[in-house]
């Protein structure tokens, strides 16, 4: 068993090592660089200030602009678009998946198309839906007004009572087919005598969904939840595209991008990076815990 165990590690040792290399060293100097004031067009001048970025006088937290300020407002605006646009394409995703599960003339094609907005690269489809969300010559706002909908149109990628939602909305429309796939991928692994004797016996389609499949794929949709929202916390590209990261959508990453490559505050930028990884992993932890806590509740 010792030797088993010994020539195991001898294997995972290579992966070990460039996971090591590759995650560890960048993280570990991302958590040097936030205990330091360092701007980027002087790296030589790096003064250490400890905790300084965190909870000084202008740091992070513990401080009276911390409820003022753009690291809190990015905060609000990544997990409002995250919660939301989670949200969203679960329910989107989950009634695709139970659409192209069925047997239909097509089906192969049609689950092609769908994916095709997920193929897209998020650069690409934020320019094409900027252009066509144009308050000036924008097909949509176009539209709007010709069918009655709006009397003016409407800067949706501008003003900030719109900016977030569009974003929410693009982004919806894009990675809907990413969680389709997930769930669908679990819709195919139900056995089909269950839904047989189902429809023998005349019980209501809806009633054999929330009895019969909902429970059965509900480890593959917590999976494709978490993965879906460690994805949206860090969302950067669509919104810088969309948005040019303004105050009203600016999200932690964002924040980040801002203060080491425009402000060049290296130190300052990198404690915002640490407390982003720290972020998203405290929600990953919390929601796992209270999804299984959930699941096991339903079990017994």
């Amino acid at each position: 068993m010792k030797d088993r165990t010994r020539i195991a590690w001898i294997f995972l040792a290579p992966m070990l090592f460039l996971m090591l290399l590759v995650a560890g060293w960048p993280l570990g100097r991302s958590i040097w660089f936030s205990l330091t004031e360092t701007n980027i067009n002087d790296m030589s001048a790096s003064t250490f200030v400890g905790l300084a970025n965190y909870c000084g006088e202008f740091g992070l937290f513990c401080n009276e602009a911390f409820w003022d300020g753009d690291w809190w407002i990015s905060i609000k605006n990544t997990f409002k678009f995250s919660i939301v646009s989670v949200l969203l394409e679960t329910l989107a995703g989950l009634g695709v998946a139970m659409l192209l599960n069925q047997e239909f003339k097509g089906r192969a094609i049609v689950r092609t198309a769908v994916l095709v907005p997920w193929a897209i690269p998020t650069i690409v489809s934020a320019k094409m839906w900027g252009w066509m969300l144009h308050d000036q010559f924008g097909l949509i706002n176009q539209l709007l007004v010709d069918w009655g909908v709006i009397a003016q149109k409407i800067a949706f990628t501008a003003d900030p009572d719109y900016a977030l939602w569009t974003v929410v909305a693009v982004d919806v429309w894009k990675t809907t087919p990413f969680m389709a796939l997930l769930i669908l991928a679990g819709l195919q692994t139900l056995p089909k005598d269950c839904y047989e004797a189902g429809r023998v016996d005349g019980v209501h389609p809806l009633r054999m969904f929330w009895k019969v499949t909902l429970p059965l794929i509900k480890y593959p949709l917590l999976v494709a939840v978490v993965f879906r929202l460690l994805d949206a916390l860090r969302i950067f590209d669509l919104i810088f595209v969309l948005t040019s990261n303004s105050s009203s959508t600016i999200s932690m990453s964002g924040f980040v991008r801002r203060e080491m490559v425009d402000n060049g505050n290296l130190g300052f930028g990198s404690a915002a990076s640490t407390s982003l990884t720290l972020i998203i992993f405290l929600s990953a932890v919390l929601f796992m815990r209270a999804a299984r806590v959930r699941l096991s509740e339903e079990s017994s």
